[in-house]
């Protein structure tokens, strides 16, 4: 005789924990909704400019020098955030959106060690924004493309 519970009990108790945690996190789908779609359009202009990267470094004779930017997915730690990373190798950043309306720019930092530095930024911080972004992003493309 079998002492593992069957299968219906075990998606009646998920179905009711799904409800559950449903009904607790939907009151933020409005605003995470909007984190979505901030760092959708910021992934795509990290990635328009990183597609010049490409270009400038291939046509200087260094086609090698590539940054892989991921998808936005739901964040890693926090769970009413969205993230993409940059990686080359063992070099990472990490492009942070949460819910309740900031940016966070984490790293340049190596893969398997502790994050960081870390900066945040409320999403309408307008050109201080954009001058960190930039700062963030030659950091990241200098440290990747060191030997």
């Amino acid at each position: 005789m079998s002492s593992t519970p069957s299968s219906s009990g075990l998606e009646t108790r998920l179905a009711e924990l799904g409800r559950k945690l449903g009904d607790r996190e939907a009151s933020h789908s409005e605003s995470l909704a909007c984190a979505r779609q901030f760092a959708e359009e910021l992934r795509g202009r990290v990635s328009t400019a990183l597609d010049r990267f490409h270009e400038a470094a291939a046509s200087a004779g260094a086609p090698h020098l590539r940054i892989e930017v991921s998808p936005v997915r739901v964040d890693d730690k926090h769970l009413r955030a969205v993230e993409f990373n940059l990686q080359r190798g063992r070099h990472k950043a990490v492009i942070t959106a949460k819910e309740r309306g900031d940016v966070t720019l984490v790293g340049p930092f190596h893969v398997g060690k502790v994050e960081g530095p870390c900066k945040s930024f409320p999403m309408d911080a307008g050109s201080e924004f954009e001058a960190a972004l930039g700062e963030f992003l030659e950091r990241f493309v200098e440290e990747a493309a060191s030997p």
